[in-house]
């Protein structure tokens, strides 16, 4: 009788976790020897493989085999990481992964998450993002006796890992980091760190730099002359007090649906433009025709953008509904903390449709509400499947049936799990 599904076995078949098989070795002096094979079934949350034994080993994918002296015999799966920083850099985890096993992990992180609900649902292809489509980055540099370093931090440490290639960055944020290199090999004291936020907006990239301090004439005149040179949308520098604004030729925007939005600095964008997409389509999908559709932590109308019918748009930054406001009048723009006040059932009656995307902590006070409510179809978009799967468990003993979750990957070759979940309550 099996006791453990291996998920790689699509056929149906399964192995036990005591299924070892045995192969023949030869020793140094000729003589032959049995060496057991513990074949690798899964990928744990954080990126180990996982055997069939239960042992965790580093880089280990679906398919490798560890055999008894520690050495991991490569799989169909696993397959060469495309950068020379991995895995020293902690941007990626998965780089060794091929896309079948990456689209296998994601599947089986939402699978976990409602398993630890009792919730089983349809789950969708994954949707990938490609390989250079990332739009935002938040980078580390310090200025050291060698030279100013610029990266993500060290794998499990603060360690920068100096960035001489990228597979992840959109190629316009690429081509920034060796310029912004070589300007804060002068801003930065000796010692010094600094923050890099880069964002691509409709004009360019947008790019905050916290802890560098312009002093003198011309120090600013360097920062002018490496903003007009890199054609920058905006710059803005944080001394320890918050952003302030230093060059912007032409207001900042982000398009979502068509409709270019006022885009406040630091302010929050789905990490590609493909990943966003598919996100939209599975939200599209959920609300349809809706007459009215509440869009709640709807930021600058990523989704409330795209609906159809009348919306209203709930976000806790103010800045985000303002610009969200002048962008689309017609939008009711609400400014609202949902965590301190959520909508209560006779608000959200008004809707036949729900939009939610709340941060990683999830929406558990609004979800309450909502699972007390008459609206038809939920859309629930969530960065972390565990909140996701506590939320989902409230919907579902308040009467709504979790249909489809489609993962998206917008994060490619790291942990990180996006989804959007349908919930619906009503006559199946």
């Amino acid at each position: 009788m099996c006791r453990r599904v291996d998920p790689w076995a699509r056929s149906g078949s399964c192995r036990s976790v005591d299924d070892r098989r045995r192969s023949p070795g030869r020793l140094a002096d000729g003589t032959q020897r049995t060496v057991t094979e513990d074949p690798v079934i899964r990928i744990a949350a954080r990126g180990d493989g996982v055997t069939a034994g239960g042992r965790h080993v580093p880089f280990g994918v679906p398919g490798d085999r560890l055999l008894d002296d520690g050495t991991l015999e490569h799989g169909p799966h696993h397959q060469v990481p495309p950068c020379r920083h991995f895995p020293e850099c902690g941007g990626c985890q998965l780089q060794h992964v091929d896309d079948q096993a990456y689209q296998e992990y994601l599947r089986s992180r939402v699978e976990t998450a409602l398993a630890q609900h009792q919730l089983r649902a349809e789950l969708r292809e994954p949707h990938l993002s490609p390989p250079n489509s990332r739009r935002r980055a938040t980078l580390h540099a310090l200025r050291t006796a060698g030279g100013t370093l610029i990266g993500f931090h060290g794998a499990k440490s603060h360690r920068i890992v100096d960035m001489r290639e990228n597979h992840i960055l959109c190629p316009k944020l690429l081509a920034l980091v060796a310029p912004l290199r070589s300007l804060l090999g002068r801003m930065l004291k000796p010692r010094a760190g600094g923050e890099v936020q880069m964002t691509l907006v409709d004009q360019g990239v947008d790019l905050l730099l916290k802890g560098v301090v312009p002093e003198g004439l011309e120090a600013i005149e360097a920062l002018t002359g490496f903003c007009t040179e890199q054609k920058l949308a905006r710059l803005s520098l944080d001394q320890g007090f918050g952003p302030e604004g230093f060059y912007e030729p032409v207001p900042a925007t982000a398009t979502f649906s068509g409709r270019p939005v006022s885009f406040p600095v630091g302010a929050f964008l789905q990490a590609t433009a493909d990943g966003e997409q598919a996100l939209l389509d599975a939200v599209r999908e959920i609300t349809g025709e809706a007459l009215r559709t509440a869009d709640l932590f709807a930021g600058l109308g990523t989704f409330a953008l795209g609906l159809s019918g009348q919306v209203y748009a709930a976000e806790a930054s103010r800045d985000a509904v303002l610009s969200l406001k002048r962008a689309a009048p017609e939008i009711a723009a609400d400014h609202r903390d949902l965590y301190r006040r959520p909508l209560d059932t006779q608000e959200l009656g008004r809707f036949q449709a729900v939009v939610l995307d709340p941060p990683r902590s999830g929406a558990e006070a609004q979800v309450v509400n909502l699972a007390a409510s008459a609206v038809a179809k939920v859309a629930y978009v969530s960065c972390n499947p565990a909140t996701f799967a506590r939320d989902a468990a409230i919907l579902v003993n308040g009467g709504y049936r979790l249909e489809w979750i489609k993962p998206v990957g917008q994060f490619r070759w790291s942990t990180h799990v996006e989804l959007v979940g349908c919930f619906s309550r009503g006559a199946a």
